[in-house]
């Protein structure tokens, strides 16, 4: 049955405002009798951007009430100040609500049973960590759409929706409720934001893995996407990773594609809410790069959502929450990524090790490298991973990107320190059976588990490649797997020219730390007149009329002055950071690529 507080909600018309027509009188609320809090969406004019939230909070007899709205994701470590979305904010008498704090509201009951409030979010941000709302379709995360009382986030919270004409379907992994179409009950405000919600008019494909069923929920597209192709890859991504943890934590799961020329994805315990291109399909290296973001994604559903480092959870949705274990939850999820697909026959041994080489690449041709460690890359996520300006790459290194590194590397010292009977696969699953659910593990003890599936002291390697930033040592772990990178990789090119300027054009957007440019003092929007007194359009195509060691003024105009900078020319680095197998690899060296890669029967002979 239905409360009767969500009864009353599904008797109410839309709020007014703009060109939506003006409501009736409503009814006093009442507190349904399981003290649920209760939400009625709708999208009276979609096309305006606006999704309606309805909301009943039982008052439990209290005179005064707390509402909040979170500032931030789980799964996106940024303040993204939700609230500056909402409007329209009314309660209904004799119920009085007065603003607090920058996401709180302080609501004085009037004696009522229940507070009803009604709002609008305004929702048009194509990002997997917002709401967007149009004509076609709708996509609603939990943080930036309901507003809660602060003291009930353990309560069950249940939402309806209604669909505008035209659109056939709502998706999203709540839990059904018993009774009622587009009805669900989250057991606590956790489950409620954890499930986004997308409506319209998808078109979904369901399989059975191990008899648990999985959809994949492709949501425009048309006909230029692939469905049946990716139907069927998402399928060998389910098999190979649920077979890598030995465990289905879930009752069903659907993957929420959203195919809107946009990009992105984020993890949730029972789904995962994707961003995409209709065209990426019908590029194999970009479809390549799809298929990444889905092993990706699906991987959080045991490393981050299931086993978490102990600061995310339980979840503070008012305020960050800092943890130096990204480079696990993030570059670890990146490793494996690549690694299961290969291992899933979805990329082939040479497209993986490209991959791996390009992973490589971005952390070696980033001068941040040398400035800040993972660790602190970690820490900083809040203020510098989604903050980034032309310094960063500077000063920051990403979690991702060395964290996969570091995974890679880790990976090769325990099946070397073990003779090959040990890996980081079983450092992920013994983390998962000791530290997973509510429990959650502190650096040290990941850290110590590592140590201990390794079968010697981890303390030095960790010290050299998480807490410092020293160049990391590729040789032994590719010689473990008999691969090689560039005897010389970041050897110069002696026959290009290079001061360290990045351009649009000619106006500067990066100066690389370290580099003549840098040295010299240009400056971030500098703009590049003449060279040597030769006016200059395009700073890319006049470097190449000179060689490594030429000396040059630069006439430059900052913030309208004029100046003139000399500079002598260097030679660019080379940046060819490909992976490759040794011609002369052993036996033993291609038998222990093809066990990490899955691969055996393959890639056993010499």
């Amino acid at each position: 049955m239905l409360s009767s507080a969500l009864l009353l909600i599904l008797a109410c018309k839309p709020l007014s405002t703009g060109d939506i027509p003006v409501s009736a009188p409503l009814e006093a609320p009442q507190a349904s009798s399981d003290g649920h809090l209760a939400y009625h969406v709708s999208f009276p004019a979609p096309h305006t951007h606006y999704v309606e939230v309805e909301a009943i909070f039982p008052t439990d007899g209290a005179d005064q009430l707390t509402l909040m709205m979170p500032v931030w994701t789980p799964g996106s470590y940024l303040v993204r100040e939700y609230v500056q979305h909402v409007e329209n904010m009314q309660v209904q008498t004799p119920a009085t609500i007065d603003v607090s704090s920058k996401n709180r509201w302080t609501v004085q009951t009037g004696g009522a049973d229940a507070v009803r409030l009604t709002y609008r979010v305004y929702s048009h941000a194509m990002a997997v960590q917002g709401n967007w709302v149009d004509a076609d379709f709708a996509m609603l995360n939990g943080a930036p759409t309901f507003i809660t009382r602060v003291d009930a986030l353990a309560r069950p919270h249940e939402v309806t929706v209604t669909l505008p004409d035209g659109w056939a379907e709502v998706w999203t992994a709540l839990p059904d409720a018993s009774e009622g179409k587009y009805h669900w009950i989250a057991p606590n405000y956790d489950v409620l934001v954890d499930s986004p919600i997308v409506a319209g008019n998808p078109k979904t494909h369901t399989f059975d893995v191990s008899g648990v069923p999985h959809t994949l929920v492709n949501l425009g597209g048309d006909e230029v996407w692939d469905h049946s192709q990716s139907v069927e890859d998402v399928q060998k991504i389910v098999q190979i990773q649920t077979e890598f943890w030995g465990d289905i934590p879930y009752p069903e799961y659907q993957f929420l594609n959203v195919i809107a020329e946009a990009r992105g994805g984020l993890e949730h315990k029972r789904s995962t809410l994707m961003l995409t291109s209709r065209w990426m399909s019908r590029d194999e290296e970009a479809y390549r790069g799809w298929l990444g973001l889905v092993s990706h994604e699906f991987f959080h559903t045991w490393n981050v959502k299931r086993l978490r480092p102990v600061n995310l959870g339980p979840f503070d949705y008012e305020t960050e929450v800092h943890t130096d274990d990204l480079w696990v939850a993030e570059g670890f999820t990146s490793y494996y990524d690549d690694l299961l697909l290969v291992r899933a026959g979805l990329y082939t041994e040479e497209q993986y090790l490209e991959r791996l080489g390009k992973n490589i690449k971005g952390l070696q041709t980033t001068p941040g490298r040398l400035i800040q460690p993972v660790a602190d890359a970690s820490r900083d996520a809040w203020i510098k991973h989604y903050r980034k300006n032309e310094n960063s790459g500077n000063t920051q290194i990403s979690y991702y990107i060395k964290g996969a590194v570091v995974a890679f590397l880790l990976d090769a010292k325990i099946r070397e320190t073990t003779v090959d009977t040990r890996s980081l696969d079983d450092v992920m699953r013994l983390a998962y059976k000791r530290y997973g659910g509510d429990k959650g593990y502190t650096s040290q003890q990941f850290r110590d588990l590592c140590s201990e599936v390794a079968g010697t002291n981890l303390d030095a390697f960790f010290a050299e490649a998480v807490d410092g930033t020293s160049e990391l040592d590729y040789g032994p772990a590719l010689t473990q797997f008999g691969l090689e990178l560039p005897a010389e990789p970041m050897a110069l090119d002696n026959d290009e020219p290079w001061i360290g300027l990045h351009t649009n054009g000619s106006r500067v957007n990066r100066v690389e730390r370290g580099t003549p440019a840098w040295e010299q003092g240009f400056n971030v929007d500098d703009e590049v007149l003449a060279i040597d007194g030769y006016r200059v359009s395009s700073w890319s195509d006049r470097m190449s009329k000179y060689k490594p060691e030429d000396t040059v003024d630069v006439l430059i105009s900052r913030r309208g002055k004029l100046r003139t900078l000399p500079v002598t020319m260097s030679t660019k680095p080379g940046s060819d950071w490909a992976v490759s197998i040794l011609e002369d690899a052993k036996p033993n060296q291609h038998k222990r690529r093809a066990d990490w890669l899955g691969q055996a029967e393959e890639t056993t002979e010499d």
